[in-house]
């Protein structure tokens, strides 16, 4: 099953009164970490591209931005300058970037999440709300200083708001980053060895993209941790979630 959290959880149970194996590829929150040595007009316009895919409802869009404090301003910027430049508009328009939410509904879903998370104490720094007239649009934007508790901080955003949060250590980031329900997909920018070494290994996710946006490919397996499900999808190991392998002993 790829749906959301609620779908999986009665999907499992189904499946488990009668005990039969599922792959459940759910929610995701994906965390977005950028570090001085990062490229940061590369790492702007692929974080845009990461989190606007699809009018921003993907699973594995890029979700939460936790950014280093001595790029913190620098990156948000060129982020928000990169962000400016997305068209938004008819999705049957070759010219148009970003469409309207799937439905009326998910986007008044998104708009009193952001509501609900500025009253707690986000600041809203671009866009980041409905917009006026026909169709389910809903303008491309930005929150920061996300309160802990807030929906910025545990929910999924399925739509086009970026969610960044300032930290001052890459141990830091990575405590962020992990602490959610959702492990899906993850990224990291960085030119830094050893910043690559420690989030490949510490971050809690199905995929840790570095120096690129979380996709999924024919050759790779995909899936999550925690509650964003369980199994994997495509390559070798997507195969053999849908066997039984049986052991022959021949004397």
């Amino acid at each position: 099953l790829t749906g959301s959290e609620k779908a999986g959880s009665a999907v499992a149970a189904i499946a488990g009164e009668v005990i039969k194996k599922t792959v459940l590829e759910l929610g995701g929150s994906d965390a977005f970490i950028v570090m001085p040595s990062a490229d940061l007009e590369a790492a702007a316009k692929v974080g845009v591209d990461a989190r606007m895919t699809n009018s921003g409802q993907s699973c594995i869009a890029a979700k939460r931005f936790i950014v280093h404090a001595d790029i913190y301003e620098a990156y948000r910027d060129a982020f928000i300058a990169e962000l400016e430049r997305q068209s938004v508009g008819d999705p049957t328009l070759d010219s148009t970037d970003i469409g309207p939410l799937v439905s009326a509904e998910a986007r008044d879903d998104l708009a009193e999440k952001v509501k609900k998370t500025v009253s707690m104490g986000a600041k809203r720094v671009v866009g980041a709300q409905p917009q006026s007239g026909a169709g389910a649009y809903f303008q491309p934007g930005v929150l920061e200083e996300i309160p802990a508790n807030s929906p910025g901080a545990v929910d999924e955003f399925f739509g086009p708001v970026a969610l960044f949060t300032r930290v001052r250590s890459l141990s830091d980031a990575i405590a962020i980053a992990n602490d959610h329900r959702y492990g899906l997909g993850s990224a990291i920018f960085t030119n830094e060895d050893k910043e690559i070494e420690m989030a490949v290994n510490h971050l809690e996710a199905g995929t840790t993209a570095v120096n690129q946006k979380v996709s999924s490919q024919a050759e790779l397996p995909f899936g999550g941790v925690k509650r964003s499900g369980y199994g994997r999808e495509l390559a070798r190991d997507g195969l053999l979630e849908f066997t039984n392998r049986k052991a022959v002993a021949v004397k």
